[in-house]
């Protein structure tokens, strides 16, 4: 059975582990906002922040050890391309439907993604990832999230050091970047990175349509309720069904076959 869904590109899926395997985004989220500074944060900066974010979202969320299954199957999977570029990708042990790439290369894959998607699918969602970072998407909505929610109680700099963020603001930030909406030429320009990505690799690109089409099953299976976690996530990527579509015709297009999955 599928759990939650989060926010980030497309994604992840569940298996039955321990409740707390539950992404933590935040831990003490302050109730009232003060008044946003104006801050104007250089290219440094931002890398100084986004590396304080992705060491606090590991120290707060469960990494599969080397010896895990599914470590050990995402090191297959990722076994030419991580280390690569500043590519460094890592599984949670999380069991919400979801994986999210930072501006400085670092990709995380919840094994809620992994355990409903095939090997070819999940290389194809790191590919949209990478896709993101490559177009300086993920920095631009890392500064976006930084400038109205981890900095809403201030930040400063001095002689070009950055402040810290408290883990107050940093669960704040960690909840506006999973809320990052990104625009439909973005989502558009990351599928088509992420299908080049696949065949690239010698993987049949048909890959990311059907990572899609698994989406959007999930859609239908949530229903009307705008509660849900899946519901919530397809509000922030809309038009599931258009860039199906676009990748199922460019598949076709380009003269692949779509695979027979072992359900078929």
């Amino acid at each position: 059975m599928v759990k939650n869904l989060f926010a980030g590109f497309i994604v992840a899926f569940m298996l039955n582990i321990p409740c707390s395997a539950q992404f933590n985004l935040s831990k003490a989220i302050s109730a009232g906002a003060k008044t946003l500074q104006a801050v104007t944060l250089t290219d440094a900066q931002i890398e100084a922040y986004v590396k304080e974010y992705i060491d606090w979202s590991d120290k707060n969320n469960t990494i599969c050890a080397d010896d895990d299954p599914y470590a050990i199957r995402l090191a297959e999977i990722t076994k030419n391309i991580n280390g690569i570029e500043g590519i460094n990708i890592k599984a949670y042990k999380v069991e919400d439907v979801n994986a999210f790439a930072c501006a400085d290369g670092s990709v995380r894959v919840f094994t809620g993604l992994m355990d409903i998607m095939s090997d070819e699918e999940i290389l194809g969602v790191i590919g949209h990832e990478i896709g993101h970072v490559k177009n300086k998407d993920t920095k631009d909505a890392f500064r976006n999230s930084l400038l109205t929610s981890a900095v809403r109680d201030g930040i400063s700099s001095a002689g070009g050091k950055v402040a810290s963020l408290s883990d107050s603001q940093l669960g704040n930030l960690g909840e506006s970047l999973m809320g990052a909406r990104y625009s439909q030429k973005q989502e558009y320009e990351a599928d088509e990175y992420g299908y080049n990505f696949l065949k690239e690799h010698g993987i049949n690109p048909w890959a990311m349509a059907l990572s899609f089409e698994k989406l959007k099953k999930l859609q239908d299976e949530a229903g009307s309720n705008k509660n849900s976690m899946i519901q919530q996530l397809f509000s922030t990527h809309p038009d599931i069904e258009a860039r199906t579509k676009a990748m199922t015709e460019k598949a076709i297009a380009d003269g692949f076959e779509r695979p027979v999955s072992k359900s078929e």
